[in-house]
């Protein structure tokens, strides 16, 4: 089904929807009795993946907490912290009042209204992504408000749990409080040396294994004293943003992320009774109409006040108007800590899963509605400014050795932005303590290229001692970006033609640098002048880079060296 959908330019979204709806409960499942064959293959209980999609959940706010830190916080305040929490104060407010006038309880308002104030995180981001719009102005003011909506949802549910603890209520608190804090403080003294020891092994599979432990051992951490599991991983998650192993968890997790939404989806479209719908589909339809009108008119208003353009905020309303995950959650929440009966959850269960299962469909009818509006700057520099981690332009370093310090040490001088990757440990420790802007990883991984931003980096430099692993890096990166500037360190003149060879920009070996560097050292010291020296020096540079170049071509020359090549070019002893 999703491969389909690819095809048809379609978002998989609705496939993974489209396939919770075929093989559940209310879809195929039904003949299962009558067609054996059907039983084997369907799913007749909710119950069966709910705690997988509850995993994805949790994995997706695990994701969110890498995302997070102070600093981004910090540039984005005034959307996070302003547009977001206002947009979610209202849309609550708003919500519960129409849920109180149809004749509610202002309890069941209350809850109705937090739950159908979310949006989906998972499901708006998706898109965004397909439709490469997450660095547009609609997609930065949707994570704004997305954001602050993921942090709104912690204390919400940690309510919820509280409220339906009666009279324990008072020992919950302490004990949740105890477990936040623990996990914290426990965070703050196990895994940055977990994550360097498994790093020092150099297994692939001991990693992955290190990443499902922290997410699984702290959501699980949290269930147990009645908390959400989502707290726990989003902990998890603000505690490793901070480390230089962020990168290379992202890349990791992304994976398990991805799959256990589309399981999300799943059971999202298995909850999803056709019948039911089609038979209160005019109250569906008025009620998601209403929650689509409110929520979007005051996230366009918002957005207005907020300096950002009418159509910004049409279009980031139509993506925000219908519910979200959270929705199922605290409502699902509600319901087994006694606050609300039962069948009183089912309407607005689906109302959730009917309006989410729109959100592509509304996110073309936004693009295409307001194409021709106009397209002028936003006023907000928050949204100028891009946040720390994100696409602006810089120097990727690869490997921050004694050569690569040197090359960052003069990035800094000069104040031209990098990021640099290196895969020892403790040299990403000690680098990190003087402030650089370093992680741990292996950059020759395709992944983590694309999550340091390489489509729009300044320059490459290689500065890599294994030489293979400076191969497999320069042929992915001219793979992923002909137009860009790679630098790379050689280990001779035969390997640097080897370099020219799969595209490097300019490559500069070891030996000759080190030949030219005596040459000029004894030239000076034995009374020459500097300036003609060193105008000696570069001219000879430049006649040896051209040979090397002119060697290139040759397959045979570049992998074996060439011996004329090898004989004319100075050696370092």
């Amino acid at each position: 089904m999703i491969p389909l959908f690819h095809r048809l330019r379609l978002s998989p979204v609705l496939g993974f929807i489209l396939v919770g709806i075929a093989v559940g409960p209310f879809g195929f499942a039904m003949f299962a009795d009558k067609v054996p064959l059907l039983g084997a293959i369907m799913l007749n209980q909710h119950e069966l993946i709910a705690s997988i999609a509850e995993l994805g959940i949790s994995m997706m706010m695990f994701m969110i907490g890498l995302e997070l830190s102070w600093e981004r916080l910090w540039v984005m305040r005034r959307l996070v912290f302003g547009f977001g929490l206002l947009q979610f104060a209202l849309c609550a407010i708003a919500i519960a009042a129409v849920v109180l006038v149809l004749g509610a309880s202002p309890l069941l308002a209350v809850i109705a209204g937090t739950a159908l104030a979310m949006s989906s995180t998972a499901v708006v981001v998706q898109v965004l992504s397909q439709e490469k719009r997450l660095g547009a102005p609609v997609g930065r003011a949707s994570l704004a408000v997305l954001l602050l909506q993921d942090i709104a949802a912690v204390p919400v549910l940690f309510v919820i749990s509280v409220s339906g603890a009666e009279s324990s209520a008072s020992w919950t608190i302490v004990q949740a409080v105890a477990v936040v804090i623990g996990l914290i403080v426990g965070g703050r003294l196990v895994l940055r040396p977990l994550f360097r020891s498994v790093a020092r092994t150099g297994s692939p599979e001991l990693f992955v294994a290190a990443c499902l432990l922290v997410i699984l051992s702290t959501s699980l951490a949290a269930a147990v004293v009645g908390l959400p599991m989502e707290l726990g991983s989003l902990i998890a998650g603000l505690l490793l943003a901070e480390t230089e192993f962020r990168r290379q968890i992202e890349i990791t997790i992304d994976p398990f992320r991805g799959l256990l939404l589309g399981v999300f989806l799943i059971s999202v479209g298995m909850s999803l009774d056709l019948a039911s719908i089609v038979n209160d589909l005019p109250r569906i339809v008025l009620a998601g109409f209403v929650l689509l009108v409110v929520k979007a008119a005051i996230i366009a208003c918002l957005a207005r006040m907020f300096g950002l353009h009418w159509a910004t905020g049409w279009q980031a309303g139509l993506l925000l108007g219908p519910g979200g995950e959270f929705g199922f959650v605290i409502i699902g929440l509600a319901r087994t800590a006694g606050l609300i009966d039962a069948d009183k959850t089912r309407f607005p269960l689906v109302l959730i899963a009917a309006t989410m299962a729109a959100i592509p469909l509304l996110s073309t009818l936004g693009r295409r509605v307001t194409h021709r509006a106009s397209t002028r700057p936003m006023i907000d520099p928050a949204l100028l400014a891009l946040p720390p981690g994100d696409a602006t332009p810089r120097v990727i370093v690869a490997g921050l050795g004694r050569v690569g310090e040197t090359v960052a040490a003069l990035l800094e001088r000069h104040r031209v932005a990098y990021i640099a990757v290196d895969g020892d440990t403790d040299r990403v420790a000690q680098q990190r303590k003087l402030g650089r802007p370093v992680y741990w990883g292996d950059i020759t991984q395709t992944e983590l290229l694309h999550r340091l931003h390489l489509e729009t980096a300044r320059a490459l430099v290689v500065t890599l001692g294994d030489h293979d692993a400076s191969d497999r890096l320069v042929a992915a990166t001219r793979t992923a970006r002909p137009d860009l500037l790679i630098i790379a360190r050689a280990r001779d003149a035969p390997h640097a033609a080897h370099l020219y060879a799969m595209g490097v920009s300019d490559a500069v070996p070891e030996t000759i640098e080190a030949s030219l560097q005596l040459a000029e050292a004894v030239l000076v010291e034995i009374g020459l002048p500097m300036g003609p020296v060193i105008a000696t020096i570069h001219e000879r540079r430049a006649e040896l880079q051209a040979e090397i170049k002119a060697m290139a071509p040759h397959a045979e020359v570049r992998v074996r060296g060439h011996r004329r090549l090898r004989d004319m070019l100075p050696r370092a002893r």
